[in-house]
């Protein structure tokens, strides 16, 4: 395929959005209230893959994993703060080395001193590696909340949000989006691109604009759709993870807000999302354009009694992952839905399949090219969600592997689960204690299939690897309080985005302090 001829590739990527949040669910039963017209209609006219795992359900692991196609102990994945090792192949230096000008607008959570990793150009985002989760405006003392943890503020400061809409970081994701690939349209039209828009809701904070919340709050929420059930609500990792992230402390009412507050920002950034492809639509940037749109991890959103992210269940490490291909948006080749269980490691050799760009024969993603060209499922295999630090207690490190309908989780010390997720969607039942016939079979296999695969209890090594990783590579001082996002101009400078929300130069208390004819 010449340089003239290979399709652009437009990566929209959000932060914690889980599968049960898309309005057109392939299982209506598991899904939850929310308006996605705009992930609908890629769905519609593309290929979804229904049962989409993570590497890793933690924002900066999640994205190495995703960029690098290694698994989470190949590529260092240990925790937010680690670094991505620079000698890995990643996705934009395999774009990048085909010919293909390479772009990230948004936060990407890369660790240390090295911000690109074979993206050319960082127009706007996290360019400090500051985790750049724009903070809301909100007065703790005058709200009376002072004193609580940042843990406890992430659901005690939901609603509206206090940012203006221009501002949010989500909009500016988009314009410059919009503009970079304007630019690059007038200036080297022959030459294809490959672009990842990087979102930062439906992650907290758990703010939106007034038109999406009053959707659901006060009468539109909904309680999770698993409570405070099960055989695992009180195993160690679960009872650690709730421990962990203080989701014990939620009541009912603030639960509610802020889950009616998450819902709002998933219709805020499909409502985003829609605007951007409109625009590039109506530029014709989208004729030769493969679109792919996925989530880092997901979110539990009150299951299990949990909240956040970093742990095996389905809220928290499924998401919802569609490709649409040129053809599919003509009309060309039909629709499809994929149910195999599939990683989001596989992003790196389909999007390279897809674009016909080489892409190294040793990486632990798959190729889904002909699922996503013939609606055939995918002969995949086993696919592993890992977190392999121990975060949330003593020997809670684990791997879970899904093959089949059955999910499999050992961990370091804690009991071993098995679920048959097909009959038991809701993870309500372990049945490895109690094993018998099929599910024996499924236990022995998986159970052999994780001994084989890792060792847990390698912790050592991997906790090595990633200070030595950091000390190489440190993130300068200089740019340690340096802001949340940013913008890379064009003479090279790098400058503050939100310096004006977080430090800003008032001129007035209220309109009415020098306005006379300003509303009370």
């Amino acid at each position: 395929m010449s340089t003239a001829q290979k399709p652009n590739v437009l990566f929209l990527l959000s932060d914690e959005h889980s599968f049960r949040f898309l309005s057109d669910h392939h299982q209506p039963e598991l899904a939850e209230p929310c308006r996605t017209p705009t992930l609908d209609a890629l769905k519609q006219n593309g290929t979804a893959f229904n049962t989409t795992y993570c590497q890793m359900p933690l924002c900066t692991p999640s994205r190495m994993c995703m960029l690098s196609g290694k698994e989470v102990n190949d590529c260092g994945a240990w925790f937010n703060s680690s670094v991505l090792d620079p000698n890995l192949p990643t996705i934009p230096k395999a774009f990048a080395a085909d010919g293909y000008t390479t772009c990230l607008v948004g936060k990407m959570h890369f660790g240390g001193n090295l911000q690109y990793h074979g993206f050319q150009h960082r127009p706007y985002g996290d360019l400090t590696g500051q985790c750049g989760h724009q903070h809301e405006l909100i007065d703790l003392k005058e709200r009376g909340l002072e004193g609580y943890t940042g843990m406890q503020l992430r659901t005690l400061t939901a609603g509206l949000t206090t940012i203006p809409e221009s501002q949010l970081q989500e909009q500016v994701v988009s314009r410059e989006t919009i503009t970079f690939l304007r630019e690059h349209q007038a200036a080297t039209p022959e030459k294809p691109w490959f672009l990842c828009a990087s979102y930062s809701r439906p992650h907290f904070p758990l703010n939106a604009p007034k038109r999406h919340l009053d959707k659901y709050w006060p009468k539109g929420v909904t309680p999770p759709k698993v409570g405070r059930t099960g055989d695992t609500f009180d195993h160690p990792m679960t009872q650690g993870m709730r421990k962990g992230f203080d989701t014990d402390r939620i009541d009912g009412d603030e639960q509610a807000l802020a889950r009616a507050s998450y819902f709002a920002c998933v219709d805020y950034l499909d409502e985003i999302l829609g605007d951007l492809l409109t625009t590039l639509e109506k530029d014709g940037l989208l004729e030769n354009t493969i679109i792919v749109y996925t989530s880092d991890h997901g979110e539990m959103v009150g299951e299990h009694g949990g909240w956040w992210k970093n742990t095996w269940h389905e809220a928290s490490a499924r998401v919802p992952f569609i490709v649409q291909t040129p053809a599919q948006r003509r009309g060309e080749t039909k629709p499809n839905q994929i149910n195999t269980p599939v990683s989001l490691a596989d992003l790196f050799p389909t999007l390279c399949g897809l674009a016909g760009v080489a892409y190294p024969d040793d990486l632990y993603g798959m190729n889904l090219t002909q699922a996503i060209n013939t609606g055939n499922e995918p002969d995949r295999g086993a696919v592993f969600c890992d977190t392999l630090n121990d975060r949330w207690g003593q020997g809670t490190n684990f791997r879970m592997v899904r093959d089949g309908k059955y999910k499999y989780v050992a961990f370091g010390e804690a009991p071993e689960i098995l679920i048959n997720v097909e009959d038991d969607p809701f993870e309500q039942h372990n049945l490895a204690p109690n094993a018998q016939g099929e599910d024996a079979d499924a236990l022995a296999k998986l159970r052999a299939f994780v001994q084989q695969s890792i060792k847990l209890n390698d912790q050592e090594t991997w906790r090595q690897r990633d200070k030595q990783l950091k000390e190489q590579y440190p993130k300068p001082e200089a740019i340690m309080h340096a802001g949340l996002n940013h913008y890379e101009l064009s003479d090279g400078r790098i400058i503050e985005h939100e310096h004006l929300l977080y430090q800003p130069h008032v001129i007035a208390p209220t309109a009415g302090t020098y306005i006379a004819d300003a509303p009370k």
